[in-house]
């Protein structure tokens, strides 16, 4: 009977340790994962406390983010590589590979539309960046295009709010109130207050009821770049011009010229822009003496009409 009951006894403790060690198996990452997800919350919450610190020490400061500041990240993650391949002279290297090349800006009017996405997603497909000069638009779709346009590094650009052309151009106080209201909407959209812009029709159109002159020295009064093109793809032509065309239209005259602006559209009704975009980035890259890059303050902006001094 003794050994009998000792053996229970051994029995019941090793039930008594499998279900504590059974116990111990749930319970420990059962309060492991609490204490790690009220860890994360508290992370989450500071760094909505530093975020929301220093958006307020910007505005107190009166401080504006630059239409660069997302081509600058992209620069710098750049450079970061370069670095470790060449610690020792990574801008002697950077300016070697682009010095002498012609510089290609591909432009983009009047979005954005579904195309932009789609031009988007080919431009991060080949690694290039570009210009886009938009029209104000108040849709889901068109304020995600804003942010991604910022966001993936290309320049945001102002091509009026209304693009009417016989509002814009009805009187000079007309366009100077479209001008500001694009460039705050955008900054309200984005965080980026754009200072490069193109004239709807260029600055040479025939529709304005105001000296252009006027408006392109208050454009420059308030620091505001305005851009041409000298390379026109065509597509504003036709709604559906053949995208053989456009690469044509797009790559045979970049030939005698050291900085090319192209001018594309990205409107809804422009799909053969979208088929043709490839291409004309290939092109352009195999050539290997040009380099495709967004607008900056270091572009040589082309303007078909001068400020007068």
């Amino acid at each position: 009977m003794e050994g009998t009951y000792d053996r229970r006894k051994r029995i019941r403790r090793l039930k008594k340790i499998i279900l504590g060690t059974i116990a111990a198996a749930i319970v420990i990452p059962v309060i492991l994962s609490l204490v790690l997800g009220i860890r994360v919350i508290q992370l989450q919450n500071r760094i909505r406390e530093l975020e929301m610190g220093l958006a307020a020490r910007t505005e107190e400061k009166g401080e504006v983010k630059s239409v660069f500041a997302a081509n600058a990240i992209v620069n710098a993650s750049q450079k970061a590589v370069a670095a470790k391949a060449f610690p020792e002279n990574t801008d002697e290297v950077e300016e070697d590979i682009n010095e002498g090349k012609k510089q290609v800006y591909l432009t983009f009017d009047d979005g954005p539309s579904a195309n932009t996405d789609a031009i988007l997603d080919i431009l991060r497909e080949y690694n290039v960046k570009a210009t886009f000069f938009v029209v104000a638009k108040t849709d889901e779709l068109s304020t995600r295009a804003y942010q991604k346009i910022v966001s993936e590094g290309h320049t945001l650009a102002m091509h009026s709010y209304s693009h009417k052309y016989e509002e814009i151009y009805d009187s000079k106080e007309n366009f100077i109130e479209d001008v500001e209201k694009i460039q705050e909407y955008l900054f309200q959209v984005t965080g980026v207050r754009p200072v490069f812009y193109r004239f709807p029709g260029g600055s040479a159109n025939t529709v304005s009821q105001v000296d252009m002159q006027e408006l392109i020295s208050w454009l420059n009064e308030k620091g505001i770049t305005y851009f041409d093109w000298n390379i026109a793809s065509g597509d504003a032509v036709s709604k559906l011009l053949e995208a053989d065309t456009i690469v044509e239209n797009c790559v045979s005259a970049i030939d005698g010229k050291n900085v090319c602006i192209i001018l594309m559209h990205d409107a809804k009704n422009r799909s053969t822009t979208v088929e043709a975009l490839p291409r004309v980035i290939e092109t352009i890259m195999e050539r290997g003496d040009a380099v495709i890059l967004p607008i900056t303050d270091e572009t040589v902006p082309i303007q078909q009409v001068k400020a007068e001094q």
